[in-house]
């Protein structure tokens, strides 16, 4: 029960928190379904994930925060394919002990979220859930037709890149879980900081999609960790790369430098929500430079090989590194 009394039913809800979010073709939330038509020459992209208290994010988080993660990891999804976002749908299945309270700090920082990025609320469902809150979001993209960047269209001989930094919010998760680890307490207040930011709040980097659409051979976000999403995305091919040349922001060089077996987390943790892609050798100077344009980092970290076997990080110390399990997985 809220502090204003009693629950309000799922239409009041709606119309109370959801409603002031609703974009053009959703009739203010009052109908079953929606309308959508793309942009004339254009095709839908469609993408869709979900996030789970005690997940994806703790049930402690700020709701607003849990907000900014559901929508971001969709748009992130879009961002890796070219697509610009055209609107959402929006699922919650929510706690038995739910509140309004935390309904509406919730609706504040999702709707805050999709107007930042562009992606209005165009439906849904709201449902009570029997055990832990999950939160589905369906987001639609657009591209130029035909104009998609798939996952596993890389060829031999492409530069693969990385947008970014990558490892911050696998850090940041550890350094929530470890608070009082030595590398933890040798950190400066600003790192921690940092570190836990890029783990509750996921920057989709939609500003880099045009580039991506026109330049990468292949794409994908950096969702389970880079060394686990790298062999996904090259099923048939290989790689090595050189640890040192993976990008890392100050915060997580100086988690690192305290405690260098956290390299292992950086390259295999989640949430990074970054574009992992491959270009042609021929086009790499342009990406960059459309990368720059748009305000964007993005380095080279490798070489597309052909063969077979999971990608190879060479350590600062010469040592080749696989990971088997290098990304999350949910099983």
């Amino acid at each position: 029960m809220s502090a204003d009394g009693p629950r309000l039913s799922e239409e009041g809800l709606i119309a109370r928190h959801f409603a002031p979010l609703a974009g053009p073709g959703a009739d203010g939330l009052r109908d079953d379904a929606a309308s959508l038509t793309p942009t004339p020459g254009h095709d839908l992209v469609v993408t869709v994930d979900a996030v789970v208290a005690g997940v994806h994010y703790f049930p402690e988080d700020a709701p607003a925060s849990v907000a900014v993660k559901a929508l971001g990891v969709n748009l992130s999804d879009l961002a890796a394919k070219g697509a610009a976002p055209r609107g959402f749908l929006l699922t919650l299945a929510l706690a038995p002990d739910w509140t309004e309270d935390w309904l509406a700090v919730f609706a504040q920082g999702l709707g805050a979220a999709a107007a930042l990025h562009g992606c209005p609320l165009l439906g849904g469902d709201t449902v009570r859930a029997a055990g832990p809150t999950l939160i589905s979001v369906t987001a639609f993209g657009e591209v130029p037709t035909g104009g998609i960047v798939r996952r596993h269209t890389a060829r031999p001989g492409d530069v693969i890149c990385v947008s970014g930094t990558i490892g911050d919010a696998a850090l940041g998760l550890r350094l929530r879980r470890e608070p009082e680890a030595a590398w933890a307490r040798a950190l400066r207040a600003e790192a921690r900081a940092h570190l836990a930011d890029r783990y509750l709040h996921p920057r989709p980097r939609l500003a880099l999609a045009a580039a991506v659409r026109r330049f990468a051979t292949a794409a994908m976000d950096v969702s389970d960790g880079l060394a686990g999403d790298l062999a996904k995305m090259l099923p048939g091919l290989t790689t090595t790369v050189e640890s040192a040349t993976v990008p890392l922001s100050e915060a997580a060089a100086a988690a690192i430098g305290r405690e260098p077996d956290l390299l292992r987390t950086a390259l295999t943790g989640g949430d990074d929500y970054e574009i992992l892609c491959t270009v042609a050798p021929a086009d790499l100077d342009a990406f960059r430079a459309a990368a720059a344009a748009a305000g964007v980092p993005l380095a080279p970290i490798g070489t597309v090989a052909a063969g077979e076997g999971a990608p190879v990080f060479r350590g600062p110390d010469g040592a080749l590194h696989r990971f088997p399990r290098g990304s999350f997985s949910h099983f």
